[in-house]
């Protein structure tokens, strides 16, 4: 077999469902560096960062004979970075709101700590809203960060309003979902 960086991703992947760890390496040679700078950028913490590719590619291997692939390698890849990602803000949110809530004493001056929770309550919420599907996440924007009707969506976005509809229920759900755990520790801190 050949050199597998002349490879295209598709051959690789299909090498790669068959088993071939040459093949598997030639993607972590290919991509590891990518996913670790853009992880790195947003999470800014090496270790985690790390520990977050490595865990990328370990699921890859141990799915290979069932991927599939609809939007490309890259992309599956990612995807998969990303939704790493929102775990990890959320494990460090939790972290952090417990640890706020633990420190909490009564005169004691937190505004800092309680900017820099707020602040990453906020890019949570940002990295959840960009993990929404793209006309979900449009739909979404308009509607609650410009303040559209659902009748303005529909124009703007040539759909129907139903389909604005469906497009920001979907996103809503996913964003409580996503959100769920977060929302229960800073209810429980707050009834402290």
């Amino acid at each position: 077999m050949g050199d597998k960086g002349s490879f295209t991703d598709d051959e690789l992947v299909s090498l790669l469902k068959e088993g071939n760890s040459p093949a598997f390496e030639s993607i972590y040679n290919r991509y590891w560096d990518r996913l670790f700078d853009y992880t790195h950028k947003r999470l800014n913490n090496t270790e985690i960062c790390e520990e977050v590719v490595q865990e990328i590619f370990i699921k890859l291997w141990e799915k290979r004979e069932t991927l599939v692939l609809t939007t490309g390698l890259m992309n599956y890849l990612f995807s998969a970075a990303r939704y790493s990602l929102i775990d990890q803000y959320r494990k460090q949110l939790l972290q952090n709101t417990f640890i706020a809530a633990s420190k909490n004493k009564p005169g004691a001056d937190n505004s800092t700590e309680d900017n820099i929770f707020v602040k990453d309550l906020q890019r949570y919420l940002e990295d959840l809203i960009g993990s929404l599907p793209p006309k979900c996440r449009s739909v979404y924007e308009l509607s609650r960060l410009e303040y559209k009707s659902n009748k303005e969506i529909a124009e703007i976005l040539n759909i129907s309003e139903k389909t604005v509809e469906g497009h920001l229920t979907k996103a809503l759900q996913r964003l409580r979902l996503g959100m769920g755990d977060v929302l229960v520790l800073l209810i429980a801190c707050l009834l402290k």
